[in-house]
Order: C-alpha cells, then sequence, then structure tokens
C-alpha cells in the first residue's frame, strides 16, 4: 500500500493534471479526517453507488462538482499549499453540494446554489479557522454546517429553488414527541451501517462497506473507531428512548461516527484514557444530535454534523488532560500567501 502510495505521489508530482486529481480525492477523504486519496476514491465509489441506489445520481455529480470548484476556489485565493494538496478546503465543499442536492429539488438554480456554496465554504473555512486558531482546535465541518445552513433558510425566500426534502413542510411545525419500539438484531445492524453512510448522507448498507474500506486503507483504527462508534450510538439512543426509525436510518449516528474517529484516532495519541474520552464524547454526541433536531425543527432544517463540531470542540479545549497527536491535522491555521 505503501509503495502504491509513493509511485501515485510520484506521478502527481510529474503532472498538474493528476495532482489536482489527487488534492480532490483527498478533499473527499477529509470528509472523514483522513488524508488519503485511495480512501477518497473510496468513499466517491460509495457516495456514487448510494446515489445510483437512491435514483438519484444528480447528487453524486453535484458533490464531484462541488470539491473540484471548492480546490479552484482556494487555488485562486492563494491559500496556504500544504494545506490545499492535503485537500483541506475540499471536504467542507463536497458536503455542502451533497447536501444541498439531497435536500432541494434539481433545477438550474439549485445548480448555481451549489457552485456558490462550494466557493463560499472555502471563504467560510479561511475565516472559521483564523477564528478558532486561538484556542488551538480544527475547524472541522464547521464551514459546511453554516454555509449549508444559511443557504437552505434561504429557500423560503426565493420561489426559483424548492427544498422538497427538507425535514417538514413548514417553518414553524409542532414539536412531536419521540415513540420508541424494540430494536431486533437486524435493525440494529442496519442502524450501524447507515450511522457511517449518512455521514455523506446515503443510506446504504454497500456505501457504508466502501467507507469501512476507504477509512481501513489509511488507518485501520479510525475504521474501527468508525464501527464502534456507530454501534455505541445506535445502542445509546436505543436505551435512551428515540424514535425507532431515526435509530435504523442512521440519522442520530453520523455525527457520532465523526467525535469517535476525530477523538480516537485524530486529535490525540491512542491510549485507554484516549478511548474512554472517545466513548465519553460520542454518547455525548448522541445527545446532542437529538437537542439539535429538536431546536431546528421550528426552521425546518438538518442539523447536519453540527454536534459533531460542537462536542468535538468541546472535547479537544481541554487539551492538558490528555496529550495531542503530532499528526493531527492542521487546519486550524491555514493562511492565503
Amino acid at each position: 500500500m505503501h509503495k502504491l502510495l509513493a509511485s501515485w505521489e510520484s506521478l502527481c508530482a510529474s503532472s498538474r493534471f493528476l495532482r489536482f486529481v489527487d488534492m480532490n480525492l483527498r478533499g473527499v477523504a477529509q470528509v472523514m479526517l483522513q488524508n488519503n486519496p485511495l480512501s477518497g476514491l473510496l468513499f466517491l465509489a460509495a457516495i456514487g453507488w448510494g446515489s445510483y441506489v437512491a435514483g438519484a445520481p444528480h447528487i453524486a455529480i453535484a458533490g464531484l462538482l462541488a470539491v473540484i470548484v471548492s480546490t479552484l476556489t482556494a487555488h485562486w485565493l492563494r491559500v496556504d499549499e500544504a494545506s490545499l494538496r492535503s485537500g483541506l478546503y475540499g471536504y467542507n465543499g463536497v458536503l455542502v453540494g451533497l447536501t444541498l442536492a439531497t435536500f432541494l429539488a434539481p433545477n438550474v438554480l439549485m445548480w448555481v446554489y451549489v457552485v456558490l456554496g462550494a466557493a463560499v465554504s472555502v471563504v467560510a473555512m479561511l475565516g472559521t479557522a483564523n477564528a478558532v486558531k486561538p484556542w488551538g482546535v480544527s475547524a472541522l465541518t464547521f464551514p459546511f454546517v453554516l454555509i449549508t445552513w444559511l443557504l437552505l433558510l434561504a429557500t423560503y425566500g426565493f420561489s426559483g429553488l424548492a427544498g422538497t426534502a427538507l425535514p417538514s413542510g413548514n417553518v414553524v411545525s409542532a414539536f412531536q414527541p419521540y415513540k420508541a419500539s424494540p430494536l431486533e438484531l437486524i435493525d440494529l445492524a442496519k442502524g450501524v451501517l447507515l450511522s457511517i453512510s449518512q455521514v455523506f448522507l446515503k443510506g446504504s448498507s454497500v456505501a457504508a462497506a466502501l467507507l469501512l474500506a476507504g477509512l481501513a486503507v489509511n488507518s485501520l483504527a479510525a475504521a474501527i473507531f468508525a464501527l464502534a462508534g456507530a454501534i455505541l450510538a445506535v445502542l445509546t439512543a436505543h436505551l435512551l428512548g428515540a424514535e425507532s426509525d431515526l435509530i435504523t436510518g442512521g440519522l442520530l449516528g453520523f455525527s457520532p461516527v465523526l467525535t469517535a474517529i476525530a477523538l480516537g484516532t485524530v486529535f490525540y495519541q491512542p491510549s485507554l484514557r484516549v478511548v474512554g474520552y472517545a466513548v465519553l464524547g460520542t454518547v455525548f454526541t448522541v445527545v446532542v444530535q437529538a437537542a439539535l433536531n429538536v431546536a431546528l425543527t421550528p426552521f425546518a432544517i438538518p442539523a447536519l454534523t453540527a454536534p459533531f463540531v460542537l462536542v468535538t470542540w468541546i472535547f479537544l479545549l481541554p487539551r492538558q488532560c490528555l496529550q495531542p497527536t503530532a499528526t493531527a491535522p492542521t487546519d486550524s491555521a491555514p493562511a492565503a500567501t
């Protein structure tokens, strides 16, 4: 694997086109905090398959378009070259594209929206990175969450854009109590797999397997923590009495999966204390996910990965309690040149 990656990097060094492809693949991989073009390729395969089986191939196209636009925008703004080559300016863009194409009716204006959102996500990334730099934390997916929330909320004021798949049909709707029901083993397994695939807004077990493979080729520990985080999230949500459809659909588990990867394998050096810390953060992310689902109901917008961002920031701030890893992403301080 290392020889294959080294050969690929050698090719990229001699070709501007391949280097651009590499940046975009790494941008897709960085959604799950991986800096590996093969991971990005497998993640793209998961996106493509999930979109295909859902009968919405335009979603995969929107994600691909968005990551390309984000990378081009970052290059145009002359951002830090090392961060750009690591894909740190592409992952928010691909999520913006996938989300807009998932929740909005496909038309010409939606594609304009995707391009706009992808480009602005780079500006938001730069701003967020500068804002959180004094705190020593990463921007994570906050730029994606902020820009996508604003774009989705704006659709209620534009007749040319329709949020046909947003959480509710009205801007203000009544809160409904969750109804819990026993989960069978097969439902538990489904919830675990979809918790992983929903990181890219996909409800596909095959996509989940491809995502786990993409994690494993770069970091076996990341794949293990992702799977463990999904299991823990499903069990926690069920024990707390969450709505069964949300559990089995993976809609309470995708943010906890990202939290588990971030705390368990990326930002802290592995240890038993770190495992316990990641477990605590993962469980709390389920609670925050449910809280934001309720809080955002009147606005009829999804929580997206906001629970992951909030909890991970909270758990990264007390760094004196745990040893930070030397290989953690450095997107907390990208600088324009």
